[in-house]
């Protein structure tokens, strides 16, 4: 055993009282929702580079399992600036000409702006990123991915948040709605930090899991502890996700997350250089460029105008056939089912979808069931389930599990 490794696996009494906020709520829905925040993150502001390797073996006081996520859950960093580099590997197969016409439909979608964040998920789905980072409070944030020769950087600032693509000199503007007491006021739609990933992770804490300390590492230049989280159940795609902890301040700074398939891990995020420092004021001013084309966010402020619910869509009727999502199963074995009201996958005829629809096709696997029959879109991580009648079952589980779960439920 490691000198730094507990045997305790932490479920429902195994956590201290003060992490509690750690295991509260949706710990149903949490075991999708872990992987979902993933495949987001695969789509956000932070992309792919080879796993950063850890140096150094540092020793350091044992800790056991349950005070490591005491410590992560206490710590109260407010302010830090650093270069993030993650490698995201789902294995998405190249969309090619189809991709571009994805891509301009979002835009298009997004009311025109390559600034739009929005348009900018679906654009960094794969591909190779390096990101710096900023915050100081949760009030003020930057996140600013490098590129050739260009930079699309994401400020919030107060209740302004900014988009800005540096490669078409757009912009795009929003307004953060105001704060309840204790909430954040930036919207948080994607984890875009180890930190934000660790936290989607521990949610998924309980008595299927099991969790330990796994030795130490360095970091970033910094001692660090690992957090070893790994399902206890059979038929989930996540094979292990390892934390590495910064011994000082509780902050994670580096998050893998390994398939049980085995292979590159699906998502390996961490700190290349970080200080806690706070940020230079500067950091956070933004002013739109000279002859930059600006984009308002004319839906977030009609939302906030007719004070619509936080449960509205924000986008078109996209979030219409969520209502009805249940979820089937528990810990990392849950699956998410909902109905789209549609009709499942077209067939792939020119008169159902043409190109496109045959193209979609040609990636699933057809299956057959109770259910009737559908197709099954698998990475190394999600796997979703479409029947011919609409109905969707998805998860970080195998297709085998999905195929069950819904002829259970027919």
């Amino acid at each position: 055993m490691a000198p730094y490794e507990s045997d305790r696996t932490a479920g429902a009494e195994g956590l201290p009282d003060e992490a509690d906020d750690v295991r509260a709520g949706r710990r149903k829905a949490a075991r999708y929702v872990v992987p979902v925040a993933v495949v987001g993150v695969a789509a956000a502001t932070i992309g792919l580079v080879p796993a950063l390797a850890d140096s150094g073996d540092p020793s350091l006081p044992k800790i056991t399992a349950e005070q490591l996520i005491e410590k992560i859950a206490k710590s109260d960093v407010q302010q830090l600036s650093g270069t993030v580099k993650v490698s995201t590997d789902l294995g998405l197969p190249s969309l090619g000409g189809l991709e571009s016409g994805i891509l301009s439909g979002a835009t298009e979608g997004s009311g025109g702006s390559s600034a739009d964040p929005q348009s900018k998920l679906i654009e960094l789905a794969s591909g190779t990123h390096t990101v710096r980072v900023a915050a100081d409070g949760p009030d003020k944030a930057k996140v600013s991915i490098l590129e050739n020769a260009a930079e699309y950087s994401i400020i919030h600032n107060g209740n302004d948040v900014w988009a800005y693509d540096s490669k078409s000199n757009e912009v795009y503007h929003s307004t953060a709605p105001a704060a309840e007491k204790g909430e954040e006021k930036a919207p948080k739609d994607v984890p875009t930090t180890p930190k934000e990933l660790a936290d989607e992770a521990l949610k998924s804490v309980d008595d299927t899991t099991s969790v330990t300390v796994d030795g130490t590492a360095q970091v970033a230049g910094r001692d660090a502890y690992k957090l070893l989280i790994k399902p206890k159940q059979s038929g989930s795609t996540v094979g292990a996700i390892t934390v590495a902890v910064d011994a000082k301040t509780g902050v994670p700074l580096k998050f893998t997350l390994v398939p049980t398939s085995g292979g590159a891990a699906v998502v390996d995020a961490g700190f290349t250089q970080v200080a806690f420092a706070k940020p230079a004021a500067s950091t956070f001013d933004f002013t739109p460029p000279k002859g930059a084309k600006v984009t308002e966010d004319k839906e977030g402020k009609e939302s906030k105008e007719s004070k619509a619910p936080e449960s509205a869509p924000s986008h078109g009727d996209l979030g219409k056939g969520l209502d009805g999502l249940k979820t089937i199963g528990k810990g990392w074995s849950t699956i998410a089912e909902f109905d789209t009201g549609g009709q499942g996958m077209p067939s792939g005829s020119s008169s159902e979808g043409g190109d496109v629809s045959g193209f979609l096709n040609s990636l699933g696997d057809h299956v057959q069931g109770k259910f009737g029959s559908g197709t099954v879109f698998s990475t190394r991580l999600v796997n979703a389930l479409i029947t011919d009648d609409g109905k969707v079952y998805a998860g970080a589980v195998t297709k085998d599990a999905l195929v069950k779960a819904a002829n259970a439920a027919h």
